[in-house]
């Protein structure tokens, strides 16, 4: 039963972004994009928030600063014919977004997905957050010259044939830019990381899923007429290696360590 509503949700939800394929065609592929979108939401929809709003207040943050904004300026700085249709882009995405968000949020609460039980989150301390937060990001900036940089070397090259030209115009100001990217990206999941009620390390494994997915599988699934097939895959490959580390090191530093029960342990050496 709980897979049919599982089911039922990355269906009905991933809908929402077919609206694309009123002016470009290929539905199928519009739809298994919003089927992935909605995928990569399931342990929000199922171990997260209970009502709808809740729900809502933390899809939506991943949508418009992961999917959205970080996608809209790494294509501002490396397609620099995408910037004619800058304002655009941003506009209908964050329409679009918005009204998946919502769609997801109410039917998390229709499909009665939400459960009751679950580990509470421990997040750290106010002080502490905003330290850690910083350096996600510059984790994020690390992996994007490791993994970044050996794939725009061995695989990329040769579609961005002005990509040093263009980070070379950037100067002292590209990798600020990349570490601001990787906090938008941990603040957009912190909602996620605070609210799902599972184990810090399953919270690590499904944040870093979730920016992957929603930063780079499932859009680069949509239909894009600057890429072909064997592009897009390095893509998703190289981005799982980025975003999916961030997710993973941000669920990981920003959850607390569980603390040991001392009296089952005071009761176990008794014994």
């Amino acid at each position: 039963m709980n897979f049919l509503r599982i089911a039922l949700y990355c269906l009905v939800g991933g809908l929402v972004i077919t609206f694309g394929a009123l002016g470009t065609g290929h539905f199928a592929w519009w739809w298994l994009g919003g089927i992935l979108f909605a995928a990569a939401f399931v342990p929000v929809a199922r171990f997260g928030p209970r009502g709808w709003l809740a729900q809502f207040g933390v899809i939506l943050p991943v949508f418009l600063l992961v999917t959205l904004l970080c996608l809209w300026s790494e294509a501002m700085v490396f397609v620099p014919e995408s910037r004619q249709h800058a304002v655009q882009w941003l506009v209908w995405g964050a329409v679009t977004y918005t009204v998946m968000a919502f769609v997801l949020a109410v039917l998390a609460v229709i499909l009665k997905l939400p459960q009751a039980q679950g580990t509470s989150a421990d997040l750290r301390s106010p002080g502490a957050l905003v330290g850690l937060v910083l350096v996600c990001g510059l984790a994020y900036a690390f992996y994007y010259l490791v993994f970044g940089g050996i794939t725009f070397q061995f695989f990329t090259k040769q579609y961005y044939p002005h990509a040093a030209e263009l980070v070379a115009k950037l100067g002292a100001w590209f990798w600020p830019i990349e570490i601001a990217r990787g906090v938008l990206m941990t603040l957009a999941v912190l909602p996620a990381i605070r609210t799902l009620r599972l184990s810090r390390l399953q919270t690590a494994i499904a944040v870093g899923l979730l920016i992957w997915v929603t930063g780079g599988l499932a859009p680069l699934v949509l239909p894009n007429p600057g890429m072909g097939p064997r592009q897009r895959f390095i893509h998703v490959i190289e981005i799982f290696t980025q975003n999916a580390s961030l997710g993973f090191t941000a669920g990981l530093l920003l959850r607390r360590k569980p603390a040991r029960d001392t009296s089952a342990l005071a009761h176990a050496v008794a014994a």
